[in-house]
């Protein structure tokens, strides 16, 4: 009964976060800005909790808050590769005033700023089929790699820090993405350099999941947080995430999509 308890939540969970989600992404605007600054605090929030379980209340919540206050500055006060920097050197600055763990903290800090930056930015200059490949690209790299892992098998992929994810499964995840990004680049009309950036993007999402991972294994803890029913926390949905959104906007800089963000 407690099992069929667990899964009621964890779709509920699911199906919520997918309408508020998709419907955040089609509004664009504000909402969506809004929605991106408060992952940015809950995930700020939860990486102190895990790397500082023993503080008492309000320096991890303080750091939540920053992170949403340095996206939403270095997002709507400037622009390009200054926001960027600006927020590598916010976070920086919360890490030298963390108690420990700094470089860990420091570093996974500002993918979750450049992240959040990221997916405002892609969103009002890039537009909305860009945002929907990004999200459909994890989506398809997951869902590949959960199935070829369990029916292909094979060598692990990097056993000690993710012991559940095979070779087979991440070259798996490479190839659906690749088809997302050529589905998209030929019924959109968009650059097919999505279908190549699309299987370096999916690579990012498994880097960025195993990042979690090491982290929640270095820390001792099961999940980042237990704010979401059945999935845990922010971090552990959208890990995988923030690593695709990052490095995306560094590409679209750098003119990996045909110029569609600058």
């Amino acid at each position: 009964m407690s099992n069929f308890s667990d899964l009621r939540a964890r779709v509920l969970s699911g199906v919520a976060m997918a309408v508020v989600g998709l419907g955040a992404i089609w509004a664009g605007g504000w909402i969506f800005g809004a929605l991106a600054l408060l992952l940015a605090g809950l995930m700020g929030w939860e990486l102190h909790k895990m790397l500082v379980p023993e503080a008492p209340q309000g320096p991890a919540e303080a750091t939540g808050l920053s992170a949403a206050i340095l996206v939403g500055a270095m997002t709507f006060w400037q622009a390009g590769w200054i926001s960027l920097l600006g927020l590598a050197l916010g976070a920086a600055v919360m890490a030298w005033r963390m108690p420990k763990d700094r470089v860990i903290f420091g570093l996974y800090y500002a993918l979750i700023l450049w992240a959040a930056h990221a997916l405002i930015v892609l969103r009002l200059g890039a537009g909305l089929e860009i945002v929907l490949w990004l999200v459909l690209v994890v989506i398809a790299s997951d869902v590949a790699g959960y199935f070829a892992g369990r029916v292909l098998g094979g060598p692990k992929f990097w056993p000690r820090v993710s012991p559940k994810k095979t070779w087979s499964g991440t070259v798996a995840g490479w190839v659906l993405a690749g088809i997302v990004g050529a589905i998209f680049a030929a019924t959109m009309g968009l650059s097919w350099a999505l279908v190549p950036v699309s299987a370096v993007l999916a690579f990012a999402g498994q880097m960025g999941d195993i990042a979690e991972s090491a982290i929640k294994r270095y820390t001792g803890v099961k999940d980042s947080s237990n704010l979401i029913p059945g999935h845990g926390g922010v971090l552990d949905r959208f890990d995988a995430m923030i690593a695709v959104a990052a490095l995306a906007l560094i590409l679209a800089y750098l003119g990996a999509f045909g110029g569609l963000a600058s």
